[in-house]
């Protein structure tokens, strides 16, 4: 029975994590476009019809209707579904990471802003400024009431990776997007200089990676730019879960 009383706990938390982020698919739709995402019912861009609330589970309608509009048959996008699952995936590592405390709301605000954050940047290569203040935000809340960790490694962390990313962009312009010194400055405050530079080293090796497959696939030139947002986005998401693991077993490797 205590089983099963489990079963439904999780699968409520994973739901509650993905309606949530069911909306931020609304935000990251909108925002860009200069739309309100406050007000006005969901509705299909294709046919523009509105859709029911049967039609809005997360996750699992997304493969009831196979992935098209009730209405007009057009195709929806598998996009939708994985971003309400990753919340659920979020909401779910949250409480086990951080319990029911308050670190695991703090925790779970701030990666659905990096969630917002990523996916606009990779649409649009912009991060709206609107969205780096949330995150200021967010790390001013959690400073103020005293959650880990504490003010002088978020202090570090608003500077030990944005200055030298300052530094870097003015020595080579174009190195780094504006947006990103700002989002990593704001988002050091919350997750402190230990967590702040794991998730910046996990974001260069991804971030490289993925621009020698570009260059290989000969899908971008020497010169040209791709979104490292979302890269800075994942590696702080990692950092936040296993970063001080991550860091331990790192320099435990030069331990002889």
């Amino acid at each position: 029975m205590i089983y099963i009383i489990q079963f439904i706990f999780y699968l409520l938390i994973f739901m509650a994590g993905a309606g949530i982020f069911s909306f931020l698919n609304v935000v990251i739709y909108r925002l860009p476009r200069k739309i309100s995402f406050v007000t006005g019912r969901s509705h299909c861009p294709s046919c523009d019809a509105t859709l029911r609330w049967y039609d809005m589970v997360p996750v699992f309608n997304w493969f009831y209707l196979r992935g098209k509009c009730r209405d007009c048959g057009a195709r929806i996008s598998p996009r939708y579904p994985a971003v309400e699952a990753l919340g659920g995936v979020f909401a779910l590592l949250c409480i086990y990471r951080f319990g029911r405390e308050a670190e695991a709301i703090a925790a779970f605000v701030f990666l659905a802003v990096l969630t917002v954050v990523a996916f606009i940047d990779a649409d649009t290569m912009e991060i709206p400024n609107g969205l780096v203040i949330g995150i200021l935000i967010i790390a001013i809340v959690a400073w103020a009431c005293g959650l880990v960790p504490g003010w002088r490694d978020r202090l570090i962390g608003f500077a030990c990776v944005s200055v030298p990313m300052l530094l870097i962009t003015l020595a080579i312009p174009g190195a780094f997007g504006g947006g990103d010194i700002k989002l990593m400055a704001a988002a050091g405050l919350f997750l402190g200089w230990k967590q702040c530079l794991v998730a910046t080293f996990l974001a260069i090796v991804a971030g490289g990676l993925y621009g020698i497959f570009l260059l290989a696939a000969r899908k971008k030139g020497r010169k040209e730019h791709f979104a490292f947002g979302p890269f800075l986005c994942a590696g702080m998401a990692a950092a936040l879960f296993w970063g001080e693991p991550l860091l331990e077993w790192y320099l435990g490797l030069y331990h002889f």
